[in-house]
């Protein structure tokens, strides 16, 4: 197999990823990246296969070794519908999703649209920072809302879920995994007090709902309910705030005005999107691509390098507001395609037009400087002026 090198740390790689993904793309479906130590695809119709190709899964076949001080965070793991394969993943998500319904994601659009404009009401004047007074408090404090939490704690879910997403990224260091249990348990008590709270005084929120649902006599326990909570904040969050830092930076540098049209929210989601790689484990003993993968390898689908496959998307380091970008891998796919995607096109949907509409004047104070956070994908601070 072809093989190369780029540490996911390095500055240049940090800033701009793109060039190493189409250096890889043309050499064969599957490269092996060294820092890995996996092979990998940057080519959209293998990443696409890969998604929905049930001979690979989420759930390591053959277990996994956790260290003692760890423990705890993969406790919390072990309930996680994203980390699971059928049959526990199928009954999770299909309780999940009694709850977290369409018709409950919709009503939320004009309680988006009033806590955009409270935001940017509230703006410092001069310069200030994007990420920190908009696209980081938008997510949580929504997701906030919809679980029933309270909204002044909004700040705390944020420090717990960047302290738990940084088990994710490369170079993590030993602070960070202390960093990471210490958040994991403490959001684990929180929201367990919150769940016993709403089995005695049920409420219309979605705690209340994940607690109501049922499917063939099956309900979600007090253990799922947590880490089911914990993961639609820490990954809606996470990607809902790179999407709109992203894209702001793209529109302010390239003079694009956002707009609630689907195909912008769509092209920004596949132009520079929040995750860049997402792991599969081979299930069983399967050759492909004249690779031979014994059960239990694992295989980088390099999303964000798919979504800039130029077979698929002309000029694809373009952002083309009016570009038909559907087949894009950002929300993943297969039966792990992530269940807050509308929840996530409508913030984007709201957040970026109604930002730009109310002022028509923003720009870049500074050179926009993406963060350190591998395999995720965005900024550091986003300074402007308005």
């Amino acid at each position: 197999m072809i093989r190369a090198s780029q540490p996911p740390t390095d500055p240049g790689f940090v800033q701009d990823p793109y060039p190493f993904y189409d250096r890889i793309r043309p050499l064969a479906p599957l490269v092996w990246w060294d820092e890995y130590d996996m092979p990998v695809s940057a080519r959209h119709d293998v990443v696409a296969a890969l998604l929905r190709d049930r001979r690979f899964g989420r759930e390591n076949p053959l277990g996994l070794d956790v260290p003692d001080h760890l423990a705890p965070f993969y406790a919390v793991e072990a309930h996680s519908m994203l980390e699971l394969e059928p049959p526990r993943h199928t009954r999770l998500r299909g309780l999940v999703l009694r709850a977290f319904t369409s018709r409950r994601i919709a009503a939320l659009e004009p309680e988006i649209i009033t806590l955009c404009h409270s935001l940017i009401d509230a703006f410092p004047d001069g310069e200030f920072d994007l990420i920190s007074t908009y696209a980081n408090k938008l997510p949580v404090i929504i997701i906030a809302r919809l679980l029933g939490v309270p909204e002044n704690m909004s700040d705390q879910l944020l420090q717990w879920s960047n302290a738990m997403v940084g088990m994710y990224q490369a170079g993590r260091t030993p602070q960070m995994e202390r960093a990471a249990v210490k958040a994991t348990r403490a959001f684990s008590a929180f929201l367990r007090g919150y769940i016993e709270d709403r089995r005695d005084t049920p409420r219309d929120d979605l705690i209340t709902h994940l607690i109501a649902a049922e499917e063939d006599g099956e309900t979600l326990s007090s253990d799922e309910l947590i880490t089911t909570c914990i993961l639609l904040l820490n990954a809606g969050h996470e990607a809902t705030v790179h999407t709109l830092g992203n894209a702001a930076r793209t529109c302010l540098t390239h003079g694009i005005v956002p707009s609630a049209d689907p195909r912008f929210v769509e092209e920004a989601l596949r132009h520079d999107p929040p995750l860049h790689m997402f792991t599969r484990f081979a299930m069983d003993d399967v050759t492909l691509h004249g690779h031979s993968f014994k059960k239990g390898d694992q295989v980088g689908l390099l999303l964000a390098a798919a979504n800039r496959d130029p077979d698929i998307y002309p000029a694809p380091g373009q952002f083309d507001p009016i570009r038909k970008a559907k087949a894009h891998t950002s929300f993943g796919g297969g039966i792990h395609f992530c269940v807050g995607a509308p929840l996530a096109r409508m913030e984007i949907a709201n957040a970026l037009p109604i930002l730009f509409d109310r002022f028509p004047d923003l720009a870049l104070a500074q050179p926009a400087h993406y963060a350190d956070i591998y395999h995720f994908h965005g900024l550091e601070s986003l300074m402007v002026t308005r």
